[in-house]
């Protein structure tokens, strides 16, 4: 029934999309005006560019849903190396993606009416698939920033009952040494490229060095053998692998950060698939999903040794 009622939108969205090109646009308004004291021809030329470029706006907003759902799947891209959100369950013998965000991907596919095809990849690699339009949708514990609303769309939140703090783990024996901001000038830091903690690195600890890393468990290696003074994560993860590696322990000092949730991430224009995620984000949050996948991801986490703290 969803998939009838989205390919009914669709068609809604092809009809928007023809009456925005046979009539007059904002944009195209705005440059007659504004070249009123130029000839005729100019303002011809500056209105009819601006049409162009409208037209090309309201096209793409559409062409990935229409895609997405002649194709009869949606690609989605995730690091899953963020227990309890993204992670993998190789129980079985084969590679299961399990978490929340996994089931979050599930939920929206089944709301468009087509099948979830994951791809997993680094941190930076899914960010770049989405920018240059190579996957439909990023779910990877994503937090909303500044740099992605002006690069991607961005969803409405999700997962915002949710804030274990932003953590820096180090060596066990220097936990109490990390008790200050100065603390950590001149120390090299690992974090994933264009990540959330990147960021508050680069803002809150200026006088440090940024190591980037394709992913978590690298991250932890590095820490763990000495080849980088510590590294930035979220405190559910930081929590998780402190529990599985003694010598590694939690940073007195932590970010001064407040969550704003997690968003999904689409290449940025295409406005309509992002609104039937943003429906079915809504029916998520309405009926409290997500922090029932949580808790499931984080027990299934627990039981294949991925310690968790809730």
């Amino acid at each position: 029934m969803k998939k009838i009622l989205t390919a009914m939108l669709s068609g809604l969205m092809a009809v928007t999309v023809l009456a925005s090109c046979s009539g007059g646009s904002d944009a195209s308004s705005t440059a007659s005006t504004g070249s009123s004291s130029g000839t005729s021809a100019s303002a011809s030329t500056e209105e009819g560019a601006s049409e162009d470029a409208a037209s090309e706006e309201t096209a793409l907003s559409g062409e990935k849903l229409d895609e997405i759902l002649e194709a009869g799947v949606i690609t989605m891209v995730t690091s899953p190396d963020f227990a309890p959100l993204e992670f993998e369950d190789i129980s079985s013998g084969e590679t299961v993606y399990a978490g929340s965000d996994i089931e979050l991907g599930k939920y929206i596919a089944e709301y468009l009416g087509v099948e979830l095809e994951i791809q997993a990849m680094d941190f930076q690699a899914c960010q770049a698939a989405i920018s240059t339009g190579k996957a439909d949708m990023m779910i990877s514990g994503c937090a909303p920033t500044e740099e992605r609303k002006r690069g991607m769309e961005l969803s409405e939140p999700y997962n915002s009952s949710s804030d274990d703090g932003q953590l820096l783990i180090v060596p066990a024996e220097e936990v109490s040494t990390y008790n200050s901001a100065e603390a950590f000038a001149g120390k090299t830091i690992a974090c994933q490229n264009g990540s959330l903690q990147y960021n508050l690195t680069t803002e809150q600890l200026p006088d440090s060095e940024i190591q980037i890393i394709g992913s978590l468990g690298d991250g932890i290696l590095m820490v763990d053998t000495g080849k980088v003074d510590a590294m930035a994560c979220s405190g559910d993860t930081a929590r998780m692998y402190v529990e599985n590696y003694p010598s590694l322990g939690i940073a007195e000092w932590e970010f001064d950060y407040t969550s704003q949730g997690n968003v999904v991430l689409c290449t940025k224009g295409e406005t309509a698939l992002m609104a039937e995620i943003n429906k079915a984000i809504a029916e998520v949050q309405e009926q409290g999903l997500y922090d029932e996948w949580r808790a499931e991801a984080t027990e299934l986490a627990k039981s294949l040794g991925l310690e968790v703290n809730e």
